[in-house]
């Protein structure tokens, strides 16, 4: 199918009076890995589909992204790799660049925090928020290492973990990864630079702040109005309260780095400012490497409409200390109008990481063969725009299988198929003459349908409601196969060719209206479909009149003339077979450097997988040879690494109905609906304690029926040796429903379902414990989640089951 490319560069747009003009940015990707599907849905391709849908509409519009590129992790990346600072940025910016590429993402303009433009304007905010009197100065103690001269940022520092019974000797500053815990540089016992190994000293170093607290009225002035006039989505709102509710501090504008925006101050001239502080600047330095007269669309609220698309973990960034900048200046700016925000996509038992390459990233989604409108279409499918969402490759082969090949691409596929025939069995490829199509019924009744899903479509783009802007355009496709169904136009060829030529001339005007609405989702889709309708891509792809009006929408019989004559025909989508997926599932668990060590194997493997797929077109004793295989080749290594441990919590909970000691539990962990379980907790937990709880569940043992009732995971507890009590294994709080717990230094994927001929649990389990410090534990290694490790509330040294 044919590739969309970034979008070419033509001359600056500008913001044109009476015209609706929007601006729209997506959160600066950080340069220093390759961007995962969590990324991409999160910022890039939401802020894409929405640009695209402003196009279609004929609004003034430009897209606006670039990858962030100062701070300390590209300092530490740039040592990992044995280059400069700017030598990373040169090679991730271009991966990102070509990633983006791929996945049809149409910037107006991609570009990078590091650039001339961004020194300028960012120098000259700070002048103004000096010169307003909004900084002030502050002393704080860091780490300083004499041999290398230099303050060490948190990740530049390991030591040994002061928290009791861990003892980890290689915490690093910002946290321990053996036991979880957020640790300050200083707190390290014998702390060494990661660069020279010596010990650094605590000294103090002065530092700007911005006064966030006597901005704080101008702020909420802001978010009170904006909020409601921009309808800011709720997780946006909640996330903003919490940080005034907590109440605002000065906030350190500095950092003693030598990567990032020099502080054009005399005292200050060897910092460089934070990165929090500089990067969301790089909206509007990005802004003016594409654009000299920039200050036209930043500086004209009244004119220019700011729409910004990012992850939820960015939303303080853009609603707090980005607008208490541009307020503190005192100048005209476009301040955000709507943010939407995502929640996280995680990937099948775990969630997506950079550092630790779980999941899958964007350059593996190009080496899978599958489309790039697949991908795109799984994801916005998939987008967390409330609660956090679940990648798994069965949902993907299914909505593939399901959605796009039986759904869309078969109606697309009748329509033109059944024109493109010859004539006396079709059209002869030729659209035909009808008259009075609107008072042929059951077409009358589609373009009421049809007419109702497009302004419910509308509503859902205008409120950036995405997922549900496309499922209203894929219902129009469902209507189309009812349509072509309900007609018998097989039938009607023959016995009423009025009617019949009536139902294809709609049904190939229902095929141009789904390539429209369906744009900014699947372009290279569009694409595709405009050459089988044979009308040339330059031809404005639209829905609307040059109005904005999209009353023709709702005539779909009149969207394509008659006489005009269609290309070839050819399947939009290929079906994805079931072996292709459990390869795809074995081929990207593990971490990037895993990946790297053996991806010569994996690629002859996979080839000769593939080849063996085609040959044997679904002979499933070949696939039911290959899962043998796996087994046997996974027996001899048995460890916690194999059981599929996730943060549920517990929705639903009652008494099971035939036995008294049983509870029946529905726990999220954050599939598409929740589990069923039954756990023997009754007499040890009151059923108002177990509600709503966040707990710890092993999601692959074999479903086993309890008292006629199935049980489909199991809810891990503790117990004293004589079980006279019995504790439930609790996650952290903020830990995210749906994530894998994981165990350090023990890697790799679950099993699918535990096999209980390999008495896998029953290996693993007499190894798991609680500590003294009443830490969850997989022989002296803690249960950690995210957001910390999983403990129990007093059973010490008990076994856990």
């Amino acid at each position: 199918m044919a590739e969309v490319s970034v979008k070419e560069k033509d001359s600056p747009k500008l913001p044109i009076p009476g015209r609706r003009n929007i601006l729209i940015t997506s959160a600066l990707p950080y340069v220093n890995n390759v961007p995962h599907l969590g990324n991409i849905i999160g910022c890039v391709l939401s802020a894409d589909v929405f640009a695209r849908y402003c196009r279609l509409r004929g609004y003034n519009v430009i897209y606006i992204c670039g990858t962030d590129e100062y701070g300390t992790a590209t300092e530490t990346k740039a040592m990992e790799e044995n280059c400069s600072p700017k030598e990373i940025c040169d090679k991730y910016h271009a991966i990102h660049k070509e990633v983006y590429k791929w996945f049809g993402i149409s910037f107006d303009e991609f570009g990078r925090t590091s650039s001339p433009q961004q020194t300028e304007v960012c120098q000259q905010i700070f002048h103004t928020l000096m010169e307003n009197g909004w900084l002030s100065e502050n002393t704080m103690q860091q780490l300083y290492c004499d041999t290398c001269k230099r303050f060490l940022a948190d990740r530049l520092v390991e030591g040994t973990c002061p928290t009791l019974n861990c003892n980890y000797e290689s915490a690093r500053g910002d946290q321990c990864e053996k036991c979880g815990k957020l640790l300050n540089p200083t707190e390290l016992l014998d702390p060494k630079c990661k660069v020279c190994k010596n010990t650094p000293r605590i000294r103090d170093t002065d530092h700007l702040f911005l006064e966030l607290p006597l901005l704080r009225e101008k702020l909420e002035s802001y978010i009170n109005s904006m909020s409601v006039a921009g309808s800011w989505s709720q997780n946006a709102i909640q996330a903003t309260k919490a940080w005034l509710k907590e109440g605002l501090k000065p906030r350190c504008i500095t950092r003693d780095l030598k990567w990032g925006v020099p502080v054009p101050h005399e005292k200050y001239k060897d910092k460089v400012f934070y990165v929090w502080f500089d990067a969301p600047i790089g909206y509007v330095s990005i802004t003016a490497c594409y654009t000299a007269d920039w200050e036209r669309w930043w500086k004209d609220p009244e004119n220019v409409e700011l729409y910004q698309f990012m992850g939820k973990d960015n939303v303080p960034f853009h609603t707090v200390m980005f607008p208490s900048t541009l307020l503190g200046t005192g100048e005209n700016w476009t301040m955000m109008k709507t943010i939407s925000v995502t929640e996280y996509l995680n990937y099948e038992s775990g969630k997506f990481s950079k550092s630790k390459g779980i999941g899958v990233f964007g350059n593996d989604a190009k080496d899978t063969n599958i489309p790039a409108e697949v991908w795109r279409y799984y994801l916005l499918t998939n987008r967390p725009e409330v609660s956090d969402t679940l990648f798994t490759w069965a949902d993907l082969q299914a909505k593939l299988n399901s959605e796009l090949l039986n759904n869309l691409g078969n109606f697309i596929n009748r329509v033109l198929s059944f024109i493109a025939k010859p004539s006396g069995l079709g059209y002869d490829s030729t659209i035909p003459e009808v008259l009075d199509a609107d008072s042929h019924l059951l077409t009358k009744t589609l373009a009421e349908k049809v007419s109702k899903h497009i302004e419910q479509y509308l509503d859902s783009m205008e409120k950036v409601k995405l997922k549900e802007g496309l499922k209203t355009a894929m219902s129009i496709s469902g209507e189309g196969n009812a349509y072509l169904q309900e007609s018998q136009f097989w039938k009607l060829y023959k016995e009423d060719p009025t009617a019949c030529a009536i139902v294809m001339k709609t049904s190939v005007g229902l095929v141009f209206l789904l390539a429209s609405l369906l744009e900014p989702f699947m372009p290279s889709f569009s694409v595709e479909v405009l050459k089988q309708l044979n009308i040339l891509p330059e031809e404005k792809l639209t829905f609307c009149d040059e109005k904005g009006e999209t009353d023709k929408a709702k005539r779909p019989w009149d969207l394509i003339p008659s006489g005009h004559v269609i290309g070839k025909p050819e399947p939009l989508f290929k079906e994805l077979k079931d072996d292709e997926v459990e390869l795809f599932r074995q081929r990207f668990s593990g971490s990037q450097a895993d990946r790297k060590e053996k991806a010569e194997a994996d690629a002859k493997k996979i080839a000769g997988q593939l080849k063996a797929t085609k040959l044997s077109e679904g002979n499933t004793k070949k696939k039911s040879s290959t899962t043998d295989t796996k087994a046997k080749a996974t027996v001899a290594d048995i460890s916690v690494s194999r059981l599929d441990i996730r943060v549920g919590v517990i929705k639903k909970v009652q008494k099971h109905p035939d036995a008294d000691s049983l509870y029946v539990e529905e726990i999220d962990v954050g599939e598409e609906s929740t589990r069923t379980v039954v756990s023997g907790l009754v007499k040890y937990i009151p059923l108002e304690e177990m509600q709503d709880r966040k707990v710890c569940v092993l999601c692959n043992l074999k479903p086993a029926s309890m008292r006629g009732i199935k049980s489909h995971a199991m809810v891990l507890a503790a117990s004293k040796g004589d079980h006279t009590k019995v504790e439930l294994v609790e996650p952290p709080a903020s830990a995210v429903v749906g994530e894998r717990v994981t165990f350090a230094g023990y890697t790799g994927e679950p099993d699918g379902v535990l096999n209980p001929k390999h008495k896998v649990w029953e290996t693993v389990q007499p190894d798991l414990h609680t500590d003294a410090e009443l830490v969850a534990c997989y022989k002296d290694v803690p249960f950690t989640t995210s957001a910390g490790i999983c403990k129990v509330s007093s059973i010490a040294s008990g076994a856990i089951r």
